[in-house]
């Protein structure tokens, strides 16, 4: 009877419901692959997932390629209707097979990619439970970690948005929590395939924004590591006598007063507790130091310091004591450690000043100055300072120092104050790594051929230079090499010296004073330094005589010019 429906009226099997017989699918074989579905399933809707079923649907799949398509639909049609039912273990198993099949089928992966994916944005756009939208970041996760090329890149950044909503859904239960750390764990999963495959998603923003909500601020800088160190405490008090008439203000914080935040701890996934694995917090972590993987030269950390620069200046984040912005750059430099960028970071946070959300915010440039001077500490001492860098600190300083003469309210004053001290001892601390000073001297040089006859402006450009002066002054009281006084600058010094200004011709004097004879001139300032000076006497008769026989050399040149 069977073959007649089949073979002889192919109609009747469609039409008679009657009698099982006349089916013709009565004939034929359970399809295994069928059987594997319907076994990793429980009989009860309690029941958990019978993970040996699903390697074995999973081995049937990796021998039997052509069934992958099959099973993977299966498995998005499954989940569509245990989604409106709203059966989260059934959600689950399929969470499993998946990955299952992303471990033991991986070169077969375009086969069920394309449901896999479908299945993400289901759980990820579920409104119900944050459990099934922890299952979709955890599921596309391991999709990201599976990938050997760049093929699925526009479906994964086009994901990013989603998951980073996710990664900032409040509340402090144990569920939101679990579901902002597994968020977090798939944003890094991101930015470890931008990093293998050289590719920023254009929704990296974004990205940074949901790590940096989670990050947080903890009080853990090691108090007991201060640099505290007497002989370099005397420059910086000589900056203070030597360019500032006005007491009682000043709230700069000095190198002397700053704490070296510790090392962070390098995170592996693969050794993590539990409370590690559910906490928002600690993957934050992870996400910045795949960020810091991800800043391979100095170009690309530019890139990736943008967005989190922005994030501070929109949340007020730049405070010192308190700020994330000094946590989350000390992590950065200390990650990068030993990449040769390492510079690139204070770089940028110098060129921050000139941002427009903080260029005319002397209170907030003071505190970014702060940051540079404690990543300044962390830098390897062997590493010199870009000159660059000094360069836009004297540039901000004399635009501060102008700005001074011109301000009414005293509250804007005193910040225009705290923000000449914060860039002097940024300063400062710079001078401890400047290799050779010649390049400090020629735009030195540079600068005074270029002082301007305003006499605002020509003040505060000498004071700026003044307070460089030391800087280069203790560059050479650390150095072991006879310094020469170069020809060009005692020229741009002798023009400055007859300027139409009288306290200019002061500046320009005072600034050759302590190029000329630097101990002399700083040790003259109280007795707590007589002491220091008298040690340092020694030291320093023979590069004295050098830098007096280069300068009077000069100027006997000069003169012999003159009288031809």
């Amino acid at each position: 009877m069977g073959f007649i429906s089949r073979k002889v009226i192919p109609a009747c099997g469609n039409m008679c419901v009657c009698c099982p017989a006349l089916r013709p699918s009565s004939q034929h074989p359970v399809k295994r692959y069928k059987k594997y579905l319907a076994e990793i399933f429980p009989k009860t809707l309690e029941g958990p997932p019978n993970d040996r079923k699903i390697i074995k649907l999973c081995e049937y799949a990796a021998k039997n390629p052509f069934r992958i398509p099959k099973i993977a639909k299966y498995l998005e049609q499954r989940c569509y209707k245990e989604l409106r039912s709203g059966h989260l273990e059934s959600i689950k198993i399929i969470h499993e097979a998946y990955s299952k099949l992303l471990c033991m089928c991986k070169a077969q992966m375009a086969y069920f990619a394309e449901n896999l994916l479908n299945v993400v944005i289901e759980l990820l756009d579920d409104k119900r439970h944050d459990d099934i939208r922890t299952l979709g970041c955890q599921t596309l996760t391991r999709f990201i970690y599976s990938q050997a090329d760049r093929t699925y890149t526009h479906n994964i950044q086009n994901l990013a948005p989603k998951v980073c909503v996710l990664a900032c859904k409040d509340g402090e239960d144990l569920t939101k929590s679990s579901l902002r750390a597994a968020g977090l764990h798939c944003l890094s999963a991101m930015v470890w395939f931008m990093a293998r495959f050289s590719h920023i998603f254009p929704y990296f923003d974004e990205i940074v924004k949901a790590i940096l909500d989670n990050y947080g601020v903890h009080d853990d800088v090691d108090d007991d590591t201060e640099r505290v160190d007497s002989h370099h405490h005397w420059v910086d008090e000589i900056v203070r006598c030597e360019t500032r008439s006005l007491v009682g203000v000043g709230d700069g914080v000095s190198p002397m007063h700053m704490a070296v935040r510790p090392r962070p701890e390098i995170k592996d996934i693969s050794m993590m507790t539990r409370e590690e694995i559910e906490s928002p917090r600690v993957w934050a972590q992870i996400c910045i130091q795949k960020i810091a993987e991800l800043a391979k030269e100095s170009t690309t950390m530019r890139r990736l310091l943008e967005p989190m620069f922005l994030y501070f200046d929109e949340g007020r984040h730049w405070a010192f004591k308190e700020g994330l912005a000094m946590v989350v750059l000390s992590d950065m430099s200390y990650l990068v450690e030993g990449s040769g960028i390492e510079q690139s970071i204070l770089g940028c946070v110098i060129r921050h000043l000139d941002h427009k959300n903080v260029v005319l915010d002397p209170q907030v440039k003071s505190d970014i100055v702060q940051i540079a001077t404690a990543l300044v500490q962390q830098l390897n001492t062997q590493a010199a300072v870009d000159v660059g860098i000094i360069r836009d600190l004297c540039r901000h300083l004399t635009k501060s120092l102008q700005a001074t003469v011109d301000v009414v309210g005293h509250q804007e004053s005193n910040w225009n104050i705290m923000l000449q001290n914060s860039i002097e001892s940024c300063l400062l601390e710079i001078s401890r790594q400047i290799g050779d000073a010649r390049p400090l001297l020629d735009m030195m040089m540079i600068t005074l051929e270029k002082l301007p006859s305003v006499v605002v402006v020509a003040r505060a450009t000498i004071e700026s230079l003044l307070i460089l002066a030391h800087t280069i002054s203790f560059t050479f009281a650390s150095s072991n090499t006879q310094q020469v006084f170069p020809e060009a600058l005692l020229l741009q010094l002798l023009k400055a010296m007859v300027h139409p200004d009288v306290e200019t011709r002061i500046g320009a004097h005072r600034i050759f004073s302590v190029l000329l004879v630097p101990c002399a001139n700083n040790a003259r300032h109280g007795a707590p330094f007589q002491l220091e000076y008298l040690n340092e006497t020694r030291r320093w008769q023979s590069k004295t005589a050098s830098v007096f026989a280069s300068a009077s050399a000069l100027l006997a040149k000069l003169r012999r010019e003159r009288k031809v």
